[in-house]
């Protein structure tokens, strides 16, 4: 049996005992819709990989098996949905065993093990459907990255209870560079499951039943390390939420990374922490005792709300459906099953509050997470939180021109008086409006927002001859001859010696 153990994320599960738990006994209440699953393999052709287990030097496009939950249409064959058999016939594909027989499943992977109480897990009923037709109209994303090396489908049951509730999933495994094991949590790693989940979030918009719009992402241990680095490369995620992720524990690894940049880190962020780690684990692990109190990430943030969750009854493995289920239990750490399952619950159900709140904007859901667990109904005891809120940043040019290129570029002066007076300290430089107004005006399809980029620039720099002047070229390029003799004859009043628009008056009366 492979056990792959990630020091400092995976805690040693030494002095175990089994569990005892179940999927109706964790008790999540599903939402309004019905769920469909599927599974399919698409490949990166930029990317070359080798099937570890065959033992030769071949070399093929990436794969990337993708598995996908969401809303679908009512069905009453209950007969019909998935197990959690059915469920694990996935994992023999992705660990690239896939004609392994069922039989040997809880001996030969990681996270699993041949128990009585593991084995009753299998026949067990999800709320899944498999490959059920998606309803027709649209739902936000939420992109997941699993933790070191582990299966797209480790927190199915999540998932499920996300996709019954308006939201579609969508994960891949987390794999090695060029094989499926990783190298040791190395920065190489969080950068090629990042590409992974970069991966994942191109593919969403093939499907019609995704708003784009609206997308989250969401990983456990390792996972949540390669979704920072994954939000301060792309500006078109909308939150992310960190399920106990090495973002807390292994910073250093993110700092590495040539795409690490904090100020571009600017969304909604939520991490769900476990138990602290008792003194005992700590020595004869070997475990460092700040990784119970240190958490950079969340100190070093500034652009972005942030919300920092610990759960008194949770252990790091118990953060995944795999891991309630199928985790050897620690005695030294770990709380009854009881109170692991309801843990696990209100984590989901946390979970369902944020991502309500950030890609839905439910009033609800809002408060919910701006309230304190004291005013939600909870103790304390079972949870505690600290929140920390943004800053506002420096609105720059750049910023401006969003709006700007958001309204088409149309009534500019308006919108430059009503942001400078939210943003006094907002520079708009001659030479920037100058450069994008005749960008825009040298293409035919854009040459009115063209001339009014250079008309406001004009209306900040009024005795600009150059501006002027880069208007009537606008003017003149696109052949409206009077605007442009106006403008030229502007700009020669305000510099006699412009001798491009001396030139060009002569060019026009030929």
């Amino acid at each position: 049996m492979r056990k792959i153990i990630l020091v400092t994320i995976i805690l040693l599960q030494v002095c175990s005992m089994k569990g005892q738990t179940s999927l109706k006994e964790i008790g999540l209440k599903a939402g309004k819709y019905e769920v469909g699953f599927k599974h399919y393999t698409v490949n990166d052709s930029t990317r070359n990989y080798r099937i570890h287990n065959e033992f030769n030097n071949r070399l093929i496009k990436r794969p990337i098996p993708i598995s996908i939950w969401y809303p679908t249409t009512k069905t009453n064959n209950i007969s019909s949905k998935l197990t959690v058999l059915d469920y694990l016939q996935v994992l023999k594909e992705e660990e690239e065993w896939k004609n392994l027989p069922n039989y040997f499943l809880l001996d030969w992977f990681k996270d699993l093990s041949n128990t009585p109480e593991n084995k009753a897990h299998l026949t067990e009923k999800t709320t899944a459907f498999l490959n059920s037709k998606p309803l027709n109209e649209e739902f936000p994303i939420v992109v997941y990255a699993p933790s070191y090396q582990a299966s797209s489908i480790e927190n199915f049951s999540l998932f499920e209870y996300l996709a019954s509730n308006g939201f579609v999933v969508i994960s891949s495994p987390s794999r090695g560079t060029d094989t499926r094991w990783l190298e040791g949590a190395t920065t190489k790693d969080m950068e090629t499951q990042s590409r992974d989940v970069e991966f994942l979030i191109k593919e969403i918009h093939s499907y019609k039943n995704i708003d784009s719009e609206k997308v989250a992402l969401m990983g456990f241990s390792f996972g949540g390390l390669s979704n920072a680095i994954t939000v301060m490369k792309n500006k078109n995620i909308s939150a992310v939420v960190s399920l106990d992720g090495a973002d807390r524990y292994n910073y250093p690894v993110l700092e590495k990374s040539p795409f690490f940049n904090l100020d571009k880190f600017v969304i909604p962020y939520i991490h769900f922490a476990q138990e602290e780690i008792p003194k005992e684990v700590l020595t004869n692990d070997k475990i460092p005792e700040e990784l119970n109190y240190k958490f950079q990430l969340y100190d070093s943030l500034k652009y972005s709300n942030v919300y920092r969750y610990r759960f008194h009854d949770l252990t790091h493995s118990y953060f995944s459906s795999f891991g309630v289920l199928f985790a050897d239990r620690d005695k030294r750490q770990d709380k009854s099953d009881e109170k692991i399952m309801a843990s696990y619950k209100l984590l989901c159900q946390h979970t369902l509050q944020f991502l309500n709140a950030t890609l839905k904007n439910e009033e609800n859901a809002i408060d919910f997470i701006e309230n304190s667990v004291v005013e939600n109904g909870f103790s304390e005891t079972l949870i505690s939180k600290q929140t920390k809120k943004a800053i506002e940043k420096d609105f720059i040019y750049k910023d401006f021109n969003d709006l700007a290129y958001k309204q088409d570029y149309q009534d500019l002066i308006s919108l430059y008086k009503k942001t400078i007076a939210e943003y006094p300290n907002l520079q708009l430089q001659e030479g920037m409006l100058n450069m994008l107004g005749l960008r825009l005006s040298f293409n035919p399809n854009k040459k009115e927002q063209g001339y009014n980029v250079i008309l406001l620039a004009l209306h900040l720099y009024p005795k600009s001859a150059n501006l002027y002047d880069s208007l009537a070229e606008a003017y003149f390029y696109n052949k409206d001859y009077p605007n442009a003799i106006i403008n030229y004859e502007k700009s020669l009043e305000l510099n006699p010696a412009n001798q491009n628009a001396i030139d060009r008056l002569k060019q026009i009366k030929q």
